[in-house]
């Protein structure tokens, strides 16, 4: 009788299936994206987003205890501003709200590593990520207020500054200009494959970012378009990126793939609003288990290539990690 190849019998238990198991969801491996807005006792829902909340500093700080306490090592921060302007000075305002969340963080846990988002649409009365003129986005223009807010950021003791807005040439600048200001030991983490998805969604509602006329189709990625995410991170890591960010993760594990392959830099799947909230939505309804969809989708971007996961479902997989473990 042939020798039949058997790949069960390496299914057959739990206890052989995880020791042969491939790729591993560590904390480690987690970010976290939370939310900061000024005032007093304020923790806000985001309807769209089950568990994540607008957060003013005071609240802010009583959750990173869970986050610290829950082993993940990092944030990423957004910030909602007490007002707006077309030219979105409260992105780099000394003391704008994501300047005030870094000090208060490294305040209370200097250990727990800072990430902050540079962008300014989060700060500008028309939600683009640029200056406006004519109803365009300038690109030139706006690198220098991009390049002013990764300094500022830094100097209230930002770990790392993660520029999303897609404007040609920002890494540069930002690099360029974090060196003159003496940040030489800041890293840059791009969102390099960026892409103009409408997976951003409810993220828009927790940010209160969305565009007030178009969209950003003109200077975030076309879907389609996998050799150009390619081509831009090429770009990005000339200019000085360090890491680099693919966003959206699920649909796009092809680009983390070939950006892993290509480049081989350090890469953060960008696990976003959208990809939660469906599983959040379905699991409300019963119709998936959400432990088991959530951990099987985290590993998808790991198997991808992904070194780093930000992703809201963080402090809960960081506790179902820790049940595995136990």
């Amino acid at each position: 009788m042939p020798m039949i190849r058997r790949p069960r019998r390496l299914r057959s238990s739990a206890a052989i299936r995880r020791m042969v198991r491939e790729h591993h969801v560590r904390i480690e491996d987690l970010i976290y994206p939370m939310f900061v807005t000024f005032g007093e006792k304020k923790k806000i829902p985001v309807s769209s987003m089950p568990g994540v909340y607008n957060y003013s500093l005071d609240e802010y700080a009583a959750a990173l205890k869970d986050v610290v306490e829950a082993g993940i090592p990092a944030v990423l921060l957004f910030g909602l501003p007490e007002s707006k302007d077309a030219a979105g000075t409260g992105a780099y305002d000394q003391h704008g709200i994501i300047q005030e969340a870094v000090r208060l963080t490294k305040k209370h846990y200097p250990d727990l590593y800072v990430i902050t988002d540079v962008c300014l649409c989060e700060y500008t009365d028309h939600g683009h990520c640029g200056v406006i003129q004519d109803g365009r986005v300038l690109n030139d223009p706006t690198l220098k207020l991009l390049a002013q807010t990764a300094v500022s950021h830094a100097e209230a003791g930002a770990d790392m500054v993660a520029p999303s807005d897609m404007m040609d040439g920002r890494v540069g600048a930002i690099r360029e200009a974090l060196d003159e200001a003496g940040y030489t030991d800041i890293p840059i983490m791009s969102y390099a494959a960026k892409f103009a998805s409408a997976f951003y969604g409810p993220f828009r509602e927790a940010a209160g970012s969305a565009p007030q006329f178009g969209d950003r189709r003109t200077y975030q990625m076309d879907p389609p378009n996998g050799n150009e995410a390619m081509l831009e991170t090429a770009l990005d890591i000339q200019e000085g990126a360090d890491m680099i960010i693919v966003k959206p993760a699920l649909a796009y594990g092809d680009i983390t793939y070939r950006t892993k392959e290509q480049f081989g830099l350090p890469i953060a799947a960008y696990n976003v609003s959208g990809e939660y909230a469906m599983v959040k939505a379905a699991a409300e309804k019963g119709w998936i288990d959400e432990k088991r969809v959530v951990m099987e989708s985290l590993v998808s971007m790991k198997r991808a290539g992904a070194d780093l996961i930000i992703t809201y479902h963080a402090l809960d997989a960081a506790r179902w990690i820790k049940e595995e473990q136990s």
